[in-house]
C-alpha cells in the first residue's frame, strides 16, 4: 500500500478531531483515577499539534520532520506525564521516517514498533500496570507477529488494533501501579484507565486513516 507524508498528516489532523469528540469521556474517566483533566490535557497537546499542522507543517513532505514537530509540540503543550510519553514516541518513530515523502509497510511497521518502545522506555511501565502501555504493548506483540507472518500491513494493523482493543478493556480490573491512580489501591478496580483509552483512540484514529487511504 501507499502512505505518504499528506496521509500522515492527515492522521494527526484525525486525531485532533477525535480528541475534541472525546475529551469529555476521557476526562469523566480519569474523575474515577486521577485528577479528571486528561482529556483536558490531551485537547491541550494535540490542539497545538493542529496549530503546527495549519501553519509550519503545511507544506512540509518529509516525513520524519513531520514527526518530530508533533513531539516537540505535544512536549511544550503539556506539562503532564503524558506529554514526556507521546513526545518520545514521536522522536523515536521519526527516526524511521527520516528523508521519506513515501513510507513503505516496513516503514509503517518500524514506525509503531519504534513509537512504542520508545513510550516504554521513556515510562517504565509494564503490562499489568494499569497504563496506556496496557494498550500499546499488545498491540506492537500483534502487529509484528502478523506482519511478519503476511507482509501486509493493512491487515495487520487492524489486528493491532484489535489487541490494543483487548489491552484497554483489561485495565477495569487492575489496580493502579502508576501515578495518583495508585493511591486508590482496591478503589481503582472497574474503572478502565484513561491513558490507556486514549492510546487505543490514537491507534483506531490510524487504522480509520489507514482504510480511507486504501479506499482512493
Amino acid at each position: 500500500m501507499t502512505f505518504t507524508s499528506v496521509d500522515f498528516k492527515k492522521f494527526l489532523s484525525n486525531v485532533v478531531e477525535m480528541i475534541e469528540e472525546q475529551k469529555d469521556y476521557l476526562s469523566e474517566l480519569d474523575r474515577k483515577l486521577g485528577d479528571g483533566d486528561h482529556g483536558v490535557t490531551m485537547s491541550i497537546g494535540w490542539q497545538a499539534i493542529n496549530e503546527k499542522l495549519q501553519n509550519e507543517l503545511a507544506n512540509e513532505e518529509d516525513s520524519s520532520k513531520i514527526a518530530i514537530t508533533a513531539g516537540r509540540t505535544f512536549l511544550s503543550a503539556v506539562g503532564s506525564s503524558v506529554g514526556p510519553l507521546y513526545a518520545t514516541g514521536f522522536l523515536r518513530g521519526a527516526k524511521v521516517f527520516q528523508n521519506k515523502t513515501e513510507l513503505s509497510d516496513q516503514d509503517l511497521v518500524d514506525f509503531w514498533v519504534a513509537f512504542i518502545k520508545g513510550v516504554q522506555e521513556r515510562g517504565q511501565a509494564e503490562v499489568g500496570d494499569k497504563t496506556m502501555m496496557d494498550t500499546l504493548y499488545p498491540a506492537m506483540i500483534e502487529l509484528e507477529k502478523q506482519f511478519e507472518a503476511t507482509f501486509d500491513f493493512y491487515q495487520s494493523f487492524s489486528e493491532a488494533v484489535t489487541a490494543a482493543k483487548k489491552g484497554m478493556e483489561s485495565t477495569k480490573d487492575m489496580l493502579s501501579k502508576r501515578g495518583r491512580s495508585s493511591r486508590l489501591g482496591e478503589r481503582s478496580l472497574g474503572n478502565q484507565d484513561p491513558g490507556a483509552t486514549s492510546a487505543y483512540f490514537i491507534l483506531e484514529t490510524f487504522n480509520q486513516t489507514l482504510k480511507s487511504v486504501q479506499q482512493v
